[in-house]
Parts: structure tokens; sequence; C-alpha cells
């Protein structure tokens, strides 16, 4: 994200070989002025130089990513001095620093943009099926209500919950007959609603050197020619701006790693770039045959399964070959561009459609239905209680993270190909973090709180080796994945596609809420939300529901659901007793 600009220090060291005679008193003796023919034409001759004439001579070092790499120097040049004798004599140094220059640099795959427009891209990078790492993962549960059961959304999440939880995420599909209408769709907003893109460089999600080490190393380097360029007559080698380390443009050599600001798009347009992308991707060289045997057609016409997609995509954040660019619309505020579900307040809403505007599965209801705490929270928070919308293409990520303060998660897929999500039970979240602090250790070291970034991946292979259990969940278009709290997820997309996401809290959630706060005290995190402002407001309900239930003999559906929660063993009776257990 950020270019770094190296800063030459004087270090001085004790071991450090120092010339018997100081450079510029060496003796001088008589010798015929001589023109040197080199690769670079330099004039050299002697003559009675000050100290200061002698002393080192500037060189910036320009690096040009091009087809061909070449590495050239420009020479603030001392008529006196023969550079080449300089050069030969501290060549291993030279080839090392220019190969470290290198070593982390892959070929780019991606090239977006043109001296006519910026979203436009050439793909040059290509699948490589034959070195598929395709995770083997056991499925996350798959749920099917009937049209009575989708009816109380909270209940039917609760009647999931001890068949589910122990996978940490489960995907639920709607009855056939749920088809809610989708507002962005309609052609004012297809075609002229604009969304900002984040740039993810995927070869970077999980193979990436801390800056630290990085700057370690080329440190190093340069030490080691100082001392043979004082051996060699006083000369000193400075530095210049550059990608001294292989930095490229998507950001990888500033102090913490993120994604940069991408351009910005339609919904019309991104769908044509993203399809393009997946096109120029999966095309293979040859022609394949069709189906008769007499003609060929061209690979453009083949599609990739989501298997094939799912290999390709860990073997690049595993086995990188070449710099694979991708744009991602994620955490898309859709109180600014606009919800995929209807809402009361939009225009021309028909009969019909009233029963999607006022269903529990819309988004914009979802996280304050009665019986979640989140009803008690007066702010609209965008992201917790303001549904955030995700415009995907072919392998734009979401990285490993929990939800704030540990809520459920539900995500509805408005249209697309195929989502790919990873989830870990909440109950194995520590063997996860221990796991990536074990395999990226450098990086947690340079940025402890690295998993609240949300931009590092690691691939499930490797945390199953560890003892964690993943479990995969593809989520079609129509379709619901909850994640329940504290359940570590991933995941990636397959091609261009349309999701909303928000957050809820049951009252079986404020266990895990209470952990959250005070993980968060340990950690010096913010809050987003006031816990005991929650707790509070649930107690208040309760309380409420008890006083109709006996008094007005009030026995509905929420009344009964509180009353439930209550008691000695209830949820809400211990999660009040804690707290007040803390506050002594």
């Amino acid at each position: 994200m950020m270019g770094t600009e190296l800063v030459r220090h004087c270090v001085k060291e004790e071991n450090m070989e120092i010339p018997s005679v100081p450079p510029g008193f060496e003796s001088l003796t008589s010798f015929t002025l001589k023109r040197v023919e080199d690769k670079e034409t330099v004039t050299t001759c002697c003559a009675s130089a000050s100290v200061s004439e002698s002393r080192a001579v500037q060189m910036a070092t320009e690096f040009n990513s091009s087809d061909d790499t070449k590495i050239t120097r420009s020479l603030r040049r001392r008529p006196w001095i023969n550079y080449s004798r300089f050069d030969d004599s501290s060549g291993d140094e030279s080839d090392s620093e220019q190969k470290l220059s290198l070593r982390p640099c892959l070929p780019k795959g991606v090239i977006r943009g043109c001296t006519e427009c910026s979203n436009c891209q050439k793909v040059t990078a290509r699948w490589h099926p034959e070195e598929t790492c395709r995770p083997d993962l056991e499925e996350a549960p798959v749920f099917y209500p009937n049209e009575e059961e989708f009816k109380d959304t909270l209940n039917y999440i609760a009647t999931i919950r001890h068949r589910a939880e122990k996978y940490g995420i489960c995907r639920i599909v709607p009855p056939p007959s749920w088809k809610p209408p989708c507002p962005l769709k309609e052609k004012n907003i297809w075609e002229s609603s604009k969304f900002p893109t984040r740039i993810q460089r995927v070869d970077k999600l999980q193979k990436r050197e801390s800056m630290k080490r990085m700057l370690k190393t080329h440190n190093n380097s340069k030490r080691r020619k100082r001392r043979r360029c004082i051996k060699n007559g006083g000369m000193e080698y400075g530095t210049g701006k550059g990608n001294i380390l292989g930095c490229g443009e998507a950001g990888n050599c500033g102090e913490n790693f993120g994604f940069e600001p991408g351009p910005e798009f339609t919904l019309d347009t991104f769908q044509k770039y993203a399809n393009d992308f997946k096109v120029q991707y999966f095309r293979k060289n040859e022609s394949i045959a069709d189906p008769s045997g007499n003609e060929t057609c061209p690979q453009e016409q083949w599609d990739p399964t989501v298997e094939n997609i799912e290999g390709e995509y860990w073997r690049m954040v595993e086995k990188p070959t070449e710099e694979i660019e991708v744009l991602y619309g994620a955490d898309l505020e859709t109180g600014a561009f606009g919800s995929g579900f209807p809402k009361v307040s939009s225009p021309g809403i028909s009969v019909s459609e009233e029963e999607y505007v006022k269903s529990g599965w819309n988004l914009n209801n979802f996280p304050r239905l009665s019986g979640s705490v989140l009803a008690y929270e007066s702010s609209d928070i965008s992201g917790v209680l303001v549904p955030w919308l995700y415009v995907g293409m072919c392998f734009s990520s979401f990285c490993w993270h929990v939800e704030d303060h540990h809520l459920y998660s539900l995500n509805y897929m408005h249209w697309g190909a195929p989502k790919i999500w990873y989830g870990v039970p909440g109950e194995d979240a520590l063997k996860l973090e221990a796991a990536m602090r074990k395999h990226l250790a450098d990086l947690f070291e340079e940025q402890p709180d690295l998993l609240h970034k949300l931009v590092t991946q690691l691939s499930p292979s490797i945390l199953k080796s560890e003892g964690v259990p993943v479990y995969r969940c593809v989520q079609n278009p129509g379709e619901f994945v909850l994640t329940f709290p504290r359940a570590y997820h991933s995941g990636f997309n397959c091609g261009f596609n349309c999701a909303e996401a928000v957050n809820v809290a049951p009252v079986d959630w404020l266990p895990h809420g209470q952990n959250a706060i005070e993980l968060y005290r340990e950690q010096g995190r913010k809050t987003s939300i006031s816990h005991d402002k929650l707790l509070l407001g649930a107690a208040r309900e309760a309380v409420k529901a008890y006083w109709e239930i006996n008094l007005l003999r009030n026995k509905s559906r929420d009344n009964l659901r509180w009353r439930d929660v209550c008691g000695k063993t209830g949820i809400l009776s211990k999660a009040l007793k804690v707290r007040s257990n803390i506050a002594q």
C-alpha cells in the first residue's frame, strides 16, 4: 500500500576493516592519462585532489518494472576516477543486492488500466490445474426450512443452533416460494449508481514478508557493501528512492499491509470487468473440440467448476507464481448505496412485495427483531445494525476474522457466482489464533492485532494439520449463510456476485458478548456497542413479559420466549448475575 524510502545511516562498527592510509592520502606516482572504454565511457586521470573531492559518490538505483527487468545507475562522476574498478571489486555484493531486490518480485499477472481508461485490464496469468491446492474439508450443514418454519426467523435459528453451532457456520436455503425483489437491479441503480472498490493482491494474503525482516536483510547487505567500498578507496554508495525491496504498486511494503482504494464502478461496468477477468484467467492456449467433434470452439466459452476455482485460489495463495490483483466492492453502506432488499421507504411497493418488506429475513429488519438484544441499541451502527453490501469478482476475498463483539452474522446472496466460505467453531477460536501466530510469526510480531485487520489468509489445509477443525460452505444465489458467536470465518468469490450481511444478537449471545468485552479490555480495543445497555434492555423486556403473562394472561410467543430465558437456570438470569459479580 505504501512505498518506502530507505534512508542511509552512517554506521560505525568495531570490526570494520579500515585502510592503513586514509583515502586521498596515498603517495602519487606519475603516469600517462589514458581513456577507458567500458559499458559506460569514463575518463580517468590523476590529479592532486583534495579530501573533499575524493569522498563518496552518490549513486541512485532505479527499478524499472517491464517485461525485461533492467537496473541502471545514474552517477555523479568524478573525471579522475575509474568507477568500473570499484564495480568489479565489489561485484559479489552488488549482485547479491540486485538478487535481493528482485527475489520478492513476481511477474505481473494482471495489468490494469491503459492510456485511455483506468478500468480495463490485461490478464497474462493463467490457470495451473496441475498444481491445484484444493483443501480436503468436510462440508458445513445445510438446512431447508419449510414455509411454516421460515415464518419465525429467530425461532428457526434457535432450533438449528444445537446442530449447527459446532461447525461455526451453516447454510440456510429458503423455501422455493421465497423470492424477494432486488431494487439494485433497477436500471437507474444498475447503470448509474457508483461504488468504490478495494485492490486486493491475492498472492500477498498469506505469502508475504514482514517489513522489519525485509529492511533488516537489505540493511545488512548495505553494511557489507559499505565495508568493501571503504577497503577499495573510500567509495561509499548511497541509495535513492525506489522499489529496492521489490515493493509492488498494490502496497506491500508499508509498515502495515492493507488494501488500497481502487477505482469506482457501476454494477453494470463491474460485471463486465469481473467477467472479462474470469474469461481471460481461465482461458487455455489451445482450442477444444465442440460436442460434434467437427469444429473447434474458443477456450473463452469454457466455464471452470467451483472445484477448479477453489483449487486455483489456494494455489495462488500458498504457491504464487504471479502478482494477481483483483477488486472487491466490500463494506458498502446500504444507507448510501441502497439495499438489495425492499424497504418501507422504497417507492412503488406492490402488495405482493409487502411480505418481503416486513419479513424477518429481510436484513434491514433482522438485527432488531423481537428476541434480539440489538433492538435496545438506538444508534444505527453501520455494518452491525445497518447491512453492508459486497460486490465481488473471481478471487476477491474476505480473510479470517470474527464478528465484532462475537455477534451472530447472516449473509444473503442476491445474485451471481457462488461464494465459498470456511468456518471454524467458536470453541476452537484459540486454536486458530495459535496456528496463525505459529505459521505467520513475523507478521504477528510486527502487527499483533493482525487478525483484526481482515487482510490475512491461512490455508485450511495448514489449519487442519494443526488440529483446527475447518468446514466448507458453498453459498449460491438466494441462500443465507449464518455464522455463530466467535466462529472464525473466511472465503472468496467465484465470480461476479452481490451479497448483503448484518449482525444479530439473540439472548443466547449474551455470555459470548460478555466474554468479548473482557477480551477487548485486555487487548485495549474499543467497543462499538454497549453491552450493559443491551443487557439492561433485555432485563426490562423480561420483566414486562412476566407482568403480561401473570397479570394479563397474555401468553404471546414473544412473552413466552422471554419467560424461558429467565429463572435460576435461564441464560438472561445467568448473564445478569455474572455482570453484577464483575461490578462488585
